[in-house]
């Protein structure tokens, strides 16, 4: 049983991408005041279902931040029909703390989507002590 663990990417459907493909996607209520967002722009590997690329994090608010670092991940087919994948992915940036504090640390990123074939869909991202759930997924390239 562990075994099989690993293997719920191969599960494929006809309409699955064959190759290596280029997405670009943003994760979050754009236009929100104040409300973080994610840009994705990835590769992703139809056969394996391996995805890594880029992820950037932008907050128009005050010690906001803007961070751009690599991210990888896995996406998964769930049998709920040929449309519907969930995609994980995680990354790791380094996260200098505001004045008058001194110093950096090492901050993880994790997100969980839940998308169509084009990319467009719901899911939720994480980092530092933020979490947000349920945002629009939409496909932008």
């Amino acid at each position: 049983m562990a075994d099989d663990v690993g293997t719920l990417h191969s599960q494929k459907t006809t309409s699955d991408l064959i190759g290596l493909y280029f997405v670009k996607a943003v994760v979050g209520n754009v236009g929100q005041p104040g409300a973080p967002v994610v840009q994705l722009a990835l590769t992703v590997q139809a056969a394996s279902g391996h995805v890594s690329g880029i992820a950037e994090i932008s907050q128009a608010i005050a010690h906001g931040g803007h961070y751009r670092f690599p991210v990888s991940g896995q996406i998964y087919q769930t049998g709920l029909g040929p449309n519907h994948q969930l995609v994980s992915l995680s990354g790791e940036f380094i996260y200098s703390v505001p004045p008058p504090a001194i110093g950096s640390f090492p901050a993880k990123f994790t997100a969980a989507l839940s998308v169509d074939q084009q990319w467009n869909g719901h899911g939720g991202f994480n980092y530092l002590n933020t979490h947000i759930e349920n945002v629009p997924v939409k496909h932008i390239a």
